[in-house]
């Protein structure tokens, strides 16, 4: 029977944190309904308390990010029937009109692992653009698309932490900038929050603040955060309504979730607790980058994501090995491998990072230590 690796050298992801005795006592000590048919009072306080979270007026709690993230397009571009008929998404090549389309960075999570979710179940188009070194979508190329489209159902997806940018954290003004163009032609403007609580910590200002511009947020509470399992769609009362209908149609309905929720709602009274896996990232990168031969992406915001290469290996190879001394990484498509703290971390655990990454590197020709790879201050528009 295979087992997993320790939490405390497993940085592929910050979903790896398993729960510990005080979430375990929630789960078993959780009041519980069943939430299909609304009257589970644990989900009902955690949906609550996210919606305050984020300043919205209403979330709905859903199994994965992914799942969050399938619903958002489809709930912003619901239609209505007959009266007595159900919502349903507006469905691609109906005569004389366009199929709908999702417009996100070609770097971030939608684009590159749930595009063919969007395509196959919700009959949404992928478009993708070009996205700034901080991870923002270039303004100039979204304008063109948002132009060249106009007429066809839109919406906007921002990635806030921008997970391919080695999770920099993007500013209230830059989020507000991307969700005025999308209105401005009236696009329907979505924020893949699922690592929004670490961008609030990096940049000290409460999650309801980067959210504001937003018309649906997903925010996770299984990545950084701890929760075992869970995603919210958030927005307002009559979107998170057509959500839930379409949840149903998507298999994602729950019962007795408050064993879910009640994890949950640990998890979010820990998001302070961020700021010290920020700081261990701090150190784990300038560790990383005392190795000879490594390069390492510097983002402008860092939050909780460590990106690192070593010159003249490939990363699926780079992982390979980091594995054989008992370090977990994954290996990127953007030539990187992905370090993610979480609060399973320590400077025990870093120190065996860097001194892993330094046996690795030791079996690579030599090459000169860089910082190349670094991306500009800021990232306001």
């Amino acid at each position: 029977m295979a087992r997993a690796p320790s939490p405390r050298l497993d940085f592929r992801s910050d979903t790896r944190t398993v729960p510990d005795a005080r979430m375990r006592a929630a789960m078993a000590g959780a009041e519980v309904g069943d939430d299909v048919y609304g009257d589970d009072p644990t989900v009902a306080l955690l949906e609550e308390t996210v919606a305050g979270l984020l300043g919205t007026e209403a979330a709905l709690l859903t199994p994965t990010s992914t799942m969050a993230n399938l619903l958002a397009p489809l709930a912003a571009l619901a239609r209505s029937g007959p009266p007595g008929t159900p919502r349903a998404p507006c469905p691609p090549g109906t005569p004389g009109s366009p199929a709908p389309r999702l417009i996100t960075g070609a770097d971030t999570h939608m684009a590159f692992l749930e595009s063919d979710g969007l395509r196959r179940f919700g009959g949404v188009e992928p478009v993708p653009v070009e996205q700034r070194p901080d991870g923002l979508p270039d303004l100039d190329a979204l304008a063109a698309l948002l132009a060249a489209g106009a007429g066809a159902p839109t919406v906007v997806c921002l990635e806030n932490t921008s997970m391919m940018r080695s999770g920099n954290a993007l500013d209230a003004a830059a989020t507000g900038a991307v969700a005025a163009l999308a209105h401005r032609y009236g696009a329907h403007f979505h924020l893949d929050g699922a690592r929004l609580a670490h961008a609030a910590v990096a940049l000290g200002v409460p999650p309801a603040q980067l959210a504001e511009p937003a018309d649906s947020v997903a925010f996770s509470v299984s990545k950084g955060l701890g929760a075992p399992v869970g995603a919210l769609l958030c927005g307002s009362r009559a979107y998170v309504d057509r959500a839930r209908e379409l949840r149903t149609w998507l298999g994602g309905s729950l019962h007795q979730a408050g064993v879910v929720a009640a994890p949950a709602l640990v998890a979010l009274g820990r998001l302070p607790d961020l700021a010290a896996d920020h700081a261990t990232a701090v150190a784990l990168a300038a560790g990383l980058a005392s190795v000879p031969g490594a390069v390492l992406m510097r983002p402008p915001r860092p939050t909780n994501i460590v990106m690192a290469r070593l010159r003249g290996l490939a990363p699926d190879a780079c992982a390979e090995r980091l594995a054989g001394h008992g370090v977990r990484v994954l290996p990127l498509p953007n030539g990187y491998v992905r370090f993610v703290v979480h609060r399973a971390h320590d400077m025990i655990g870093v120190r065996e990072a860097v001194g892993a990454l330094a046996a690795v590197a030791a079996t690579v020709p030599a090459a000169r230590p860089t910082t190349d790879g670094d991306l500009p201050d800021g990232n306001s528009p």
